[in-house]
């Protein structure tokens, strides 16, 4: 027996999404802005009461929908894009078109909802805490490519310019960084998890606040699944009496530089994490398998200490 009565798959571009209905041809579509999910939550109001909506994660374009969905309490499960491309090659069509993927994630709902975990938002402000801390790293890119800029031989006027913008966009960066500490202060539910994940080493104020800014789901999956999803879980590459070189491969593209930094921390400290590290290379490991093998302990211990953090404080309210 199903637990939802209607699958409602969307498939979200950066202007606009796509809805799709389980055993429904027709599908519609909406601006991906406030007006739009307003219009899309009236329209369909009548399946969203006994649905489950299925989105993919899309660049953070999802978000907006995906919180408000959530905060209207209505269930919405968070695909990783891998599994759901997967599932829609496995159904042996070819063609994309938006309409088409969107009526396909409405059938991925349909056959796996016994087994998706719906996603839950750990505060009201992630919108906010998300857009600030995506703004902060767009500006730090700009940053990197004016410094390289700098670099090259330029005349003094492009010198100027270049010395001129990183010294702007720098306090910006500041003025946004302080906004972030501001609003996860203000949220106890966000302050709590940011202190506990501080505790860790190689975790400070800036790879915290990413961390949970960009993966929501920590604390709320098991060891495996948070590995599986930030890239860092080993894939099997055995066959007969082959046995293939392990790989990391997938995973949500934000997280592995994030960890990457924690990882660089971690091994230069003087704790348990840098001996971890210093064991691996001795058994004959390769510097960046060592790296990787420590960003994957840093996050499994993230996962698993925010995850007794729920359970002492029992279940987070909405």
């Amino acid at each position: 027996m199903k637990l939802y009565q209607n699958f409602i798959g969307i498939d979200i571009g950066k202007f606009k999404f796509v809805v799709g209905i389980y055993n429904n041809k027709q599908t519609k579509e909406y601006e991906n802005n406030h007006k739009g999910i307003a219009e899309f939550m009236k329209d369909h109001r009548h399946l969203l009461a006994n649905g489950l909506c299925i989105l993919e994660t899309t660049g953070g374009y999802e978000m907006e929908l995906l919180l408000t969905l959530c905060d209207q309490k209505f269930a919405v499960h968070r695909a990783n894009s891998y599994k759901v491309k997967s599932f829609i090659r496995s159904l042996g069509n070819e063609a994309k078109t938006d309409a088409l993927d969107a009526k396909a994630l409405a059938l991925y709902g349909f056959e796996r909802c016994d087994r998706i975990e719906l996603f839950k938002p750990q505060s009201k402000k992630m919108l906010e805490l998300y857009e600030l801390v995506g703004r902060r790293n767009d500006l730090k890119q700009i940053v990197i490519a004016e410094k390289n800029r700098l670099k090259a031989p330029k005349g003094k006027l492009i010198r100027t310019s270049c010395t001129t913008v990183i010294r702007m966009l720098t306090q910006e960066i500041e003025k946004i960084s302080d906004k972030i500490n501001a609003l996860i202060a203000k949220d106890e539910i966000l302050k709590e998890k940011k202190e506990v994940l501080k505790t860790i080493p190689g975790i400070g104020d800036i790879v915290a606040n990413e961390l949970l800014a960009f993966l929501p789901e920590l604390g709320t999956v098991d060891r495996r699944k948070i590995a599986s999803l930030t890239g860092l879980a080993p894939r099997s590459n055995d066959s007969g009496t082959i046995k293939g070189y392990r790989r990391t491969v997938n995973g949500r593209n934000c997280i592995k530089p994030i960890l990457f930094v924690a990882a660089m921390a971690a091994r230069n400290s003087k704790t348990g994490m840098k001996d971890f590290y210093e064991r691996m290379i001795e058994r004959g490991k390769k510097k960046m398998v060592a790296l990787v093998a420590l960003m994957r302990k840093i996050i499994v211990i993230a996962n698993a200490r925010l995850r007794d953090l729920q359970r002492a404080n029992g279940a987070i309210k909405i």
